[in-house]
């Protein structure tokens, strides 16, 4: 909860920009910390305390508790100015937060400002708040923004390393950069940085995407030319590509020249090898697989029953998939939402939404907390089956949840309701949806005022309660 003194101070977001923020900043920059020390004298005898660790000698930032909480940018600002007004001074640790929110919420304008600040004023940052900036800009399509600041990390006396490297490497191949990433790999050299596995894994992983395993071989190739020894994920992305094009018996070659070079698989080697067997009909094969897994001492994983699970509902195989689901309870294998859904889905989808519904109640007991995806489908079911009211119970627990619906599973929710004549339930969702600033497009009131006036009495209610 923040401060009730700061929540005071707070301006209108609205008229904060990052300019003042930056202007507040720079004139208080010789303040007195907020934060005070008062000395207490030592007594004549006293047993030595014990020497205090790293963690307790750090005293913790309460700005940066109160940032992590808040959502809204223009609110972050605003406190961020709060703070300096009381005299306290702003250094990396507040600075990196206030970044690293500006740039989750998109506000890209405001991450420039300020980090052109830092550098006029020799702020040193770190490694790690680049990274996480450029992955920002890979993810908002921004990918000559993310090379720029890649490229300007030398004027916040910050140097590159592979990490940042990797980081630009991996935001080039996500957004089809392929060619200005095959550049960026063989001038790596001119700036210093020597790759390492993960580097020549982003290739890998791009070349197999594309479809091309030729070109993937050749990275490999080159990787172990370079004396860059393979990791497991280098294995598996590879393991991975050749499963899923049907080449289960090339999987298993590969598969085995890892475990002869000394590369212990994981539980995700077997799951992709399991997957590929699985697709190809050979479920008992793919079954013992996973048990054999443990005789070479790799512990099986929900990853693995999730592999199983995903074969047998798809057969249409509910009773061996709730045997499977009693298997893992046995083994103290802890179901995740994922498990869970898989099963919910398919009851939803065969129109045995009550069983879906008792699934949910049955996750929540266990101590698996339901998603998004997890309450729609179960509304979605009750609203095929024409039980309008046992779907409006269950947004209810979704909204109180904090999750929110697709526009679509509330328009036949509130025509099903509709229909059914229950108004009052209607006007209901229709409000919750004003709460949370969510409104249907002309199309979907067209609808759903054509649909209400099949009755009269609906009609007239309806349209009062949108009117007033």
């Amino acid at each position: 909860m923040i401060n009730s003194r700061i929540k005071q101070a707070i301006v209108n977001p609205s008229k904060l920009t990052i300019q003042n923020l930056v202007v507040f900043t720079t004139q208080n920059s010789q303040s007195q910390s907020y934060h005070t020390h008062h000395h207490s004298h030592r007594p004549e005898t006293q047993i030595p305390p014990h020497k205090p660790t790293r963690n307790l000698l750090r005293k913790p930032i309460p700005l940066i508790a109160d940032l992590k909480q808040i959502q809204d940018p223009n609110e972050a600002i605003s406190l961020f100015h709060d703070y300096n007004q009381m005299g306290f001074k702003h250094d990396y640790p507040t600075y990196s937060c206030l970044l690293y929110k500006l740039a989750k919420s998109r506000n890209f304008q405001a991450v420039e400002t300020l980090l052109e600040y830092l550098k006029n004023h020799c702020i040193h940052c770190k490694e790690t708040l680049f990274i996480g900036l450029i992955q920002h800009f890979g993810k908002a399509k921004l990918v000559d923004k993310a090379i720029e600041l890649f490229h300007d990390m030398g004027s916040f006396n910050c140097s590159r390393s592979v990490h940042s490297f990797n980081a630009i490497l991996n935001v080039l191949v996500d957004n089809g950069r392929c060619g200005a990433a095959n550049e960026m790999l063989t001038g790596c050299s001119k700036m210093g940085i020597r790759l390492n596995s993960v580097s020549f894994n982003i290739m890998i992983k791009n070349w197999l995407e594309e479809g091309d395993w030729e070109m993937a071989r050749q990275v490999f190739d080159e990787m172990l030319e370079r004396e860059i020894e393979p990791t497991v994920v280098t294995y598996n992305c590879q393991i991975g590509f050749l499963c899923k094009s049907g080449d289960v018996e090339g999987g298993k070659i590969l598969f085995q020249d890892m475990v002869r070079k000394g590369k212990k698989a994981n539980a995700v080697t077997y799951g992709l090898l399991m997957e590929g067997l699985c697709c190809l009909g050979k479920y008992k094969e793919a079954k013992k697989l996973m048990f054999d897994m443990e005789y070479q001492g790799c512990k099986v994983k929900i990853v693995n029953y999730g592999v199983l699970m995903t074969h047998l509902l798809k057969r249409g195989e509910i009773g061996e998939a709730n045997s499977l689901l009693v298997e893992m309870k046995k083994r103290r294998i802890k179901p995740d939402v994922v498990i869970y859904n898989m099963l919910i889905n398919y009851f939803c989808k065969e129109g045995k939404t009550a069983e879906g519904y008792r699934m949910l109640i049955d996750m929540q007991i266990a101590g698996c907390y339901p998603n998004a995806a997890t309450y729609r489908m179960v509304v979605d079911g009750f609203c095929k089956t024409g039980e309008f009211e046992e779907g409006l119970k269950v947004l209810n627990a979704m909204l109180m949840s904090r999750h929110f619906p697709r526009m679509e599973t509330l328009r036949c929710l509130i025509l099903g309701l509709l229909d059914k004549g229950k108004v009052d339930d209607a006007c209901f969702v229709l409000e919750e949806m004003e709460k949370r600033k969510k409104g249907f497009d002309f199309d979907s009131w067209e609808v759903i005022v054509k649909d209400s006036c099949t009755s009269d009495r609906s009609a007239t209610q309806l349209l009062d309660d949108l009117v007033f």
